[in-house]
């Protein structure tokens, strides 16, 4: 079975949730950006990590803006269900942006990422990182993965959202950027049954196919 959640910001104390604790061997947990277990590479950290690797289902997570990406980007790239992963642990696993997966029968197209608004006092203190927005060439990879699978998939995992849907959480904001303008031509071209997204700290459904997460495992529908 697989399983959605929002972010974590490396809160051990959520798989202690009731809801956590539904999962059983073999399931899989989507984690919607700012997963937040690597952040600083301490001997903390790595035992934290220790602690989720002996978890009995396996984590996937695409990045938000709470995550180390250069510590992220030390880990090897490999090949993984279709597409490109970075294995943390056994069963840790980042989701590659502009990836399509197939997992227990369903494609998942993957796009992590986002605009961190506290951008210019992370700066000053070396927890911001460029990349969280990504480039021109990443956008024109994920556009030519997705035509090869006819622009069809399931389910869309990210951290951010469609301008458009952001106004159902955030009705004042009209702030767009490269992601965001991409997240809305996908809306219009893209063919997909159900979009998750983290980033904005509320559990949302936004008829008819788009889920804000947080706090809530949500089974994949």
């Amino acid at each position: 079975m697989i399983y959605l959640t929002g972010d974590l910001h490396g809160d051990l104390e959520r798989f202690k949730s009731k809801e956590m604790k539904k999962l059983k061997k073999g399931d899989t947990l989507i984690v919607c950006g700012d997963f937040g277990f690597l952040w600083d590479g301490s001997k903390k950290e790595t035992s934290v990590l220790k602690k989720l690797s002996r978890l009995k289902y396996q984590i996937l997570f695409v990045e938000g803006t709470h995550d180390n990406l250069d510590l992220i980007g030390q880990y090897p790239v490999e090949e993984w269900n279709g597409g490109k992963v970075r294995r943390i642990a056994e069963n840790v696993l980042k989701l590659e942006r502009g990836s399509v997966f197939t997992i227990e029968g369903k494609k998942l197209f993957a796009f992590g990422g986002g605009e961190s608004t506290d951008m210019d006092i992370r700066v000053s203190d070396g927890t911001w990182w460029p990349q969280e927005l990504p480039e021109m060439s990443e956008i024109d990879a994920a556009w030519a993965e997705l035509a090869r699978h006819d622009n069809q998939v399931d389910v869309i995992i990210t951290h951010e959202c469609s301008s458009t849907v952001r106004r159902f959480i955030d009705m004042d904001s009209d702030h767009t950027n490269l992601m965001i303008h991409f997240f809305d031509q996908l809306c219009e071209k893209e063919e997909f049954k159900r979009w998750y997204f983290g980033c904005y700290h509320t559990d949302k459904v936004i008829p008819p196919r788009y889920y804000a997460m947080f706090e809530k495992v949500l089974p994949l529908e």
